[in-house]
């Protein structure tokens, strides 16, 4: 498997941890120290990985309610043999999302370092 279908499958396991609201799913491809930021609506996140397992582990995940599945990779670049950039849209329904996912190619493969996100205007309309 080339750089990109490793990315891929790590972003696919990042949808389906989301879907499915498996804070084990997102341990596996989030690194540890990952940092989540957004600031939407005036108010600002600034999260450690585990704020953010906390956060999900007390939702509602989308696959217990039956919600449809919005996964969609908007672009991938990669800037190096170790770091990448990929934007997605998703949902947590109602909302739907336009994350920004960097990458980090370590000995156990690419793992998600930060995120950043944002409401997706595109999709309300």
């Amino acid at each position: 498997m080339d750089d990109r279908q490793q990315i891929l499958a790590t972003v696919q396991g990042y949808f389906d941890a989301l879907y499915d609201g498996s804070v084990e799913g997102f341990r596996k491809v989030f690194h540890p120290q990952a940092q989540l930021f957004s600031a939407e609506g005036g108010n600002s996140d600034a999260l450690d990985l585990d704020s953010y397992m906390t956060r999900v582990a007390n939702r509602p995940a989308p696959a217990s309610r039956r919600d449809p599945r919005h996964d969609e990779v908007v672009s991938v670049s990669i800037a190096s043999p170790s770091t990448a950039h990929v934007r997605v849209r998703d949902a947590l329904l109602p909302n739907r999302y336009v994350d920004e996912l960097l990458l980090v190619k370590f000995a156990d493969g690419w793992k998600i370092v930060c995120k950043a996100w944002a409401f997706d205007k595109a999709a309300a309309a």
